[in-house]
This record gives structure tokens, C-alpha cells and sequence, in this order.
């Protein structure tokens, strides 16, 4: 089989890249001609795991190819999939104009009968307007080819996103037609050997179902940091009732961890997109307005808890950063908590020093000088009042406390990802601040 992929962000590549894994001919295609150049000199623009390699090795083999021409590099494909951005407007409706322009490029340019798949996360009704667009410029081409557009949502959580396309928890896939479901089903087969469930589903199912998942998931979040600033609040400790709560298969243990808010791609923009649409449909979604809310407050905690140990001016007084990416095994800083609790307290006159193991270039092209960057976890601790700890990445969880001792000038330490066993940090003789537990003041 042959595909293209329009659109080389952190789904088409990824998409991309394990399609060709499983012998299909890819060719992934973007605007953006620096990016392409990157790629066919095996630059990847992304941080994913194991993604390098995987292009590196497909590309060796033929499989995998990167162009800006999306005329040649859809001919003879079977399936085209549209895995553009869809960033949210200032009301917070996904801005659909790369899609649908994309899909008028495919009407302009196809050649034989294709399956236009929608990749990108679209709100309900997108598939509509996608072969609209494509249509049109058919018509204006004077051609009867047939085409079929489908819905296929990616579940894809950054820094696993590999085992999360290869070995899926479902695949759902929304169709309108037989002809379609048999090309995708062919397209998916290799992975249905393993037993994952391909679920087959009208259109606007396979678009509610993606933004549904993101919402309940976003739900838990902001639940169990509500829920955890109420225990800081009574004297009880939001880890042992994770623990108890996870134990029910109700319930399950997963998206039930404390701290200072969900940020990335997908659950902010996702909550805010189907809010809007509900709104649209004269309908309003108040528990998810609610998770929404609890989400932006809890991005401040950490500030609050920061300001409450030093007062409201930080003049004169240096804050380490440990984490700046929205979550470990990633660079993406987008809605990333990070950049709220910077913000704060740059305002209140602190200088911040940061380290991130991944996330520094990113970092630099959103925040420039306004901070310091470190090269190293112990780098950014000298002479720093106190470290904040934002992204839970694996090297921060066993550090040296000698060494962090020697480093800052205080023993003082804001834990937004709850890393750390309140007993270890009395036992070594820090303040320790973290997220619905209560506060360790030797």
C-alpha cells in the first residue's frame, strides 16, 4: 500500500513513521521547506523516544520519504491523511484552516480514487466540510473521480507515542462507505494481528469519541488536584487517598497523580474545543467548564505556595527550576505550567534559573533572556533560594542532597510533581513544599 501524510507535526511524523514501520509506502509532506530539508538530512524536529531512529531506518529502506510537493506525492496512493495543526481560536473553537485547506489541495491535485482521512484532532462535523472542500475543487476541475473521507483519531501520549501507534489500545475508525472500511481495515491489518480492537464507527462517533477520551482523562486530572488541595487543607495526605481510590478497577490508578495541571497539545486545547462546541449546540457542559477552571487555578499553586513562604516580593531572590516541558519525555511547552509559574515570578521580581533535560531550545524560542538556563540539575542550583521541581523527569527523582546542599543557599524546596517522600526530605533537613500533603519544616 501506498499513503501520504500531510502535515509533518508531532502526529504526522510519528503516524508516518510507524505506518512505514509496518512495510507501507509513506510520504510525509509540509509547507514548510526548512523542515523537509531537516528531515531528508535526518534532522527530526520533534523529541519522541526512539523516533529517529525508527525514520532513520525506514528511510534506509525505501519506506519512508519527506517532500513539500503534495501533487507527485499523492499519486497512486490509497489513503491521504490530514495531520495538520488545529490550534484554538481566541473563543476556543479549533481554527480549521489548515485542514480544509489542505483538503482543497487534494482536490486540485488527485489523481485516482483516495480515502482522505482525517488525522488531525477535529471537532464534530469537520469530516463535512472536508469533502466539501475537496469537491469543490473537483468541481471546478470538471472531474467525476470518486473519493471517500474518513475519521481516524490518534491517542497518541507524547514521550510513549511509538508503542501507542504500534501496539494500540483501539483503533477507531469512523466511515461512510464499504470501499473505505476495506482499504483502512487492509491499512491497519498488521496491528490487528496482535489482537488491538479496530473499531468501526459512523463519522461523527470517531470524531466525539477522540475529544470524549481527552476530556475524561483531563476530568481525573483536575478532580484529583481539587481534590488534593482540599487534603492539604483537612491534614490528609492525596497519596495514600490516590492510593486507596486507585485500587478500585473503577477507578484504576492511571491519570489520578497530583500537581500543578495538565498542559500539551491536546487535553487544553481539546477541553476548550468541546466546551465551545457544546455551546454551539445551545448546550453547556458545566462539569467540564469546572475541570477547565480547576485546571488554570491549579497551574498557580505552586506560585501561591512560593509567595506564601516568601511574601509577595521576590526582589533579590533567585528560584531554580527543575522542569520546563509540560510532562517528562518531551520538549513541548505548549499550555506547559511552566510558563504561568515563570511568569509569576518574574512579576514579583525573581530571577529564575532553569533546567530541562529536553526542553531548553524550546524554552529559549518562548521565553528568549527573560530567564537563565542551566546545563546541567546542579547548574541551575548555585546560589538559588529555592529549587521548584515542574516536570517529574526521571533524573530529578534520587538527586545527591550533599551536593544540592553545598548548591543552594537555602535547604528549601516547592515540589509541584510530588517526586519526593516528605520523611526522606525531614530526614535531610529541608523545607519541603508539595501538592496535597502537608508542608515539612524541620
Amino acid at each position: 500500500m501506498k499513503i501520504a501524510i500531510i502535515g509533518t507535526g508531532y502526529v504526522g511524523l510519528v503516524s508516518g513513521t510507524c505506518f512505514a514501520e509496518t512495510g507501507i509506502t509513506v510520504t510525509c509532506v509540509d509547507i514548510d521547506e526548512a523542515k523537509i530539508s531537516k528531515l531528508n538530512q535526518g534532522i527530526v524536529p520533534i523529541y519522541e523516544p526512539g523516533l529517529e531512529t525508527m525514520i532513520e531506518n525506514n528511510v534506509e529502506k525505501g519506506r519512508l520519504s519527506f517532500s513539500t510537493d503534495i501533487a507527485s506525492s499523492i499519486v497512486d496512493c490509497d489513503a491521504v491523511f490530514i495531520a495538520v495543526g488545529t490550534p484554538p481560536d481566541e473563543d476556543g473553537s479549533a481554527d480549521l484552516k489548515y485542514v480544509l485547506s489542505v483538503a482543497r489541495d487534494i482536490g486540485r491535485h488527485m489523481q485516482n480514487y483516495l480515502v482522505v482521512v482525517n488525522k488531525s484532532t477535529v471537532p464534530i462535523g469537520t469530516a463535512q466540510k472536508v469533502k466539501q472542500a475537496v469537491q469543490s475543487e473537483l468541481d471546478i476541475r470538471k472531474s467525476d473521480l470518486a473519493f471517500d473521507v474518513a475519521s481516524n483519531p490518534e491517542f497518541l501520549k507524547e514521550g510513549a507515542a511509538i508503542t501507542d501507534f504500534l501496539k494500540p489500545d483501539r483503533i477507531v475508525v469512523g466511515v461512510a462507505s464499504e470501499r473505505a472500511e476495506k482499504i483502512m481495515e487492509r491499512l491497519y491489518k498488521p496491528f490487528l494481528l496482535n489482537g488491538h480492537p479496530l473499531l468501526f464507527m459512523d463519522i461523527p462517533s470517531a470524531e466525539m469519541t477522540k475529544y470524549t477520551a481527552n476530556a475524561m482523562l483531563a476530568t481525573k486530572i483536575s478532580f484529583m488536584n481539587d481534590i488534593a488541595n482540599l487534603c492539604e487543607i483537612v491534614g490528609a495526605d492525596v497519596n495514600m487517598v490516590r492510593k486507596g481510590i486507585g485500587s478500585d478497577s473503577r477507578i484504576g490508578p492511571k491519570f489520578i497523580y497530583p500537581g500543578i495541571g495538565y498542559g500539551g497539545s491536546c487535553f487544553p486545547k481539546d477541553v476548550k474545543a468541546l466546551i465551545k462546541t457544546s455551546l454551539e449546540n445551545n448546550y453547556k457542559l458545566e462539569i467540564l467548564q469546572a475541570v477547565e477552571n480547576v485546571n488554570e487555578r491549579q497551574k498557580q499553586v505552586l506560585s501561591a505556595k512560593i509567595f506564601r513562604h516568601f511574601g509577595q516580593n521576590l526582589k533579590g531572590k533567585t528560584i531554580a527550576l527543575w522542569g520546563l516541558s509540560f510532562k517528562p519525555q518531551t520538549d513541548d511547552m505548549r499550555e506547559a505550567p511552566s510558563l504561568i509559574i515563570i511568569g509569576q515570578l518574574l512579576s514579583a521580581g525573581a530571577k529564575v534559573k532553569a533546567y530541562d533535560p529536553v526542553a531548553i531550545e524550546e524554552a529559549r524560542h518562548k521565553l528568549g533572556d527573560k530567564i537563565s538556563y542551566a546545563d546541567d540539575m546542579y547548574e541551575a542550583l548555585i546560589d538559588a533560594d529555592a529549587l521548584a521541581i515542574i516536570t517529574e523527569w526521571p533524573e530529578f527523582r534520587v538527586p545527591n542532597y550533599k551536593i544540592m546542599e553545598r548548591l543552594l543557599s537555602k535547604k528549601l524546596i516547592f515540589d509541584g510533581r510530588n517526586i519526593y517522600d516528605p520523611n526522606e526530605m525531614k530526614e535531610n533537613g529541608y523545607i519541603y513544599y508539595s501538592i496535597g500533603r502537608k508542608t515539612i519544616n524541620p
